[in-house]
């Protein structure tokens, strides 16, 4: 079992910036692949960002590449979603997620509660 807990979020304006993060406790951090998604009000889970288990391989959805960066600290048993030049479109609740394969589906083992972003025009 893996217990992933996220923080950072609120209530940005637009243009503002905001770092999510995510802590990670149970089996060894470094052994997951560790992503990203959200989710709006009525609106399907969309995949957001994806970081190996090194931290040496990333990737982003379009709507957030150039604006948003995903890293991750194995010391430190947390990934982290820096996210910059947000915009209202961004608002949405944000989940980590960790798994075994490096995908930008939803398919992935274990999840957290998510934190609300919101992000004021």
């Amino acid at each position: 079992q893996v217990q992933l807990v996220e923080s950072g979020g609120g209530l940005v304006q637009t243009g503002g910036s905001l770092r999510l993060s995510c802590a990670a406790s149970g089996r060894p951090f470094s052994a997951y692949v560790m992503a990203w998604f959200r989710q709006a009000p009525g609106k399907e889970r969309e995949f957001v960002a994806v970081i190996s288990r090194s931290g040496g391989s990333t990737s982003l959805a379009d709507s957030v590449k150039g604006r948003f960066t995903i890293s991750r600290d194995n010391a430190k048993n947390t990934v982290y979603l820096q996210m910059n030049s947000l915009k209202p479109d961004d608002t949405a609740v944000y989940y980590c997620a960790a798994g075994v394969q490096f995908t930008a589906r939803p398919s992935y083992d274990y999840w957290g509660q998510g934190t609300q972003v919101t992000v004021s025009s």
